[in-house]
């Protein structure tokens, strides 16, 4: 797996959007008991019981997804009274599971989960966003995140586990560029001996990570990749994918003046 960290395909405007949702999940994060946790690098139980109490409150859970109801018990944030348990209680407030999911676009589990999303929404969300123009590239983002959600619910309707992170919407993103952008070049880390800096196009990029995310969905990866839906993101991907052939399409690739260095490096 090769780690990008800068793609060479200039934009048109400054990606507004692309930096407001890049700001709105790190204050997110600075806010929720995630972020506690996560910089210390250990929990109490406590801390723990009222993580778990967040999620199920605000973020999307399959199986209220599909049943359009709540659970009936949910954490109450407190500890039970044996090791490594919370208790439960009947729910004190409302919740709506179609809003769940757009909470959970902005929670991470924390700041090693945010950073890897925010990564790669940076790299590839400026060019989208971009072609997209803001607001249809806004809503595309959500969009992909619904999907992304509801499909890996429709695969796990009993789950009562909670959904979390903005990698669906992004793996959306992904999907658009590789079919709008498939020969843009992107710098990435290839780790080999130590990570080695080249410049690959962006079909083999975003191609391998597909593949490496099918791999884990279908259950061939490693051990200890259980809590990723890996799933969502193929979902959240394919519909970039379609997206992304629609507005091919529909509309030529925006002309750029060429710089001379970026003629004699092969730029295309």
């Amino acid at each position: 797996m090769v780690l990008p960290v800068h793609d060479v395909n200039p934009v048109r405007r400054t990606p507004w959007v692309t930096y407001g949702l890049v700001a709105a999940n790190v204050i997110v994060l600075l806010f929720i008991p995630a972020s506690h946790t996560s910089v210390t690098g250990s929990s109490t139980q406590a801390q723990l019981c009222s993580q778990q109490a967040f999620y199920d409150r605000y973020a999307a859970i399959p199986h209220e997804l599909i049943s359009d109801q709540q659970l009936p018990l949910v954490v109450t944030g407190q500890p039970g009274p044996n090791p490594d348990t919370c208790l439960v209680s009947r729910p004190p407030y409302h919740k709506v599971p179609a809003l769940s999911v757009l909470f959970s676009m902005f929670l991470h589990a924390g700041w090693l989960h945010l950073l890897g999303n925010m990564l790669f929404l940076v790299i590839f969300g400026n060019n989208i966003e971009d072609r997209f123009r803001k607001i249809p590239y806004l809503l595309f983002y959500l969009a992909a995140g619904y999907i992304a959600a509801y499909g890996f619910a429709l695969a796990n309707q009993s789950s009562v586990q909670p959904l979390i992170g903005a990698s669906g919407a992004i793996a959306g993103v992904l999907g658009a560029y590789l079919v709008l952008y498939p020969r843009a070049r992107v710098w990435s880390l290839v780790p080999f001996l130590f990570f080695i800096p080249v410049r690959i196009p962006a079909w083999l990029v975003l191609g391998m990570w597909f593949v490496l995310q099918w791999v884990y969905s279908a259950g061939y990866g490693a051990s200890g990749t259980g809590s990723v839906a890996y799933l969502a993101h193929i979902f959240g991907f394919g519909f970039g994918v379609v997206v992304g052939l629609f507005v091919r399409a529909a509309s030529p690739p925006p002309r750029y003046p060429v710089h001379p260095r970026l003629r004699e490096t092969g730029y295309r």
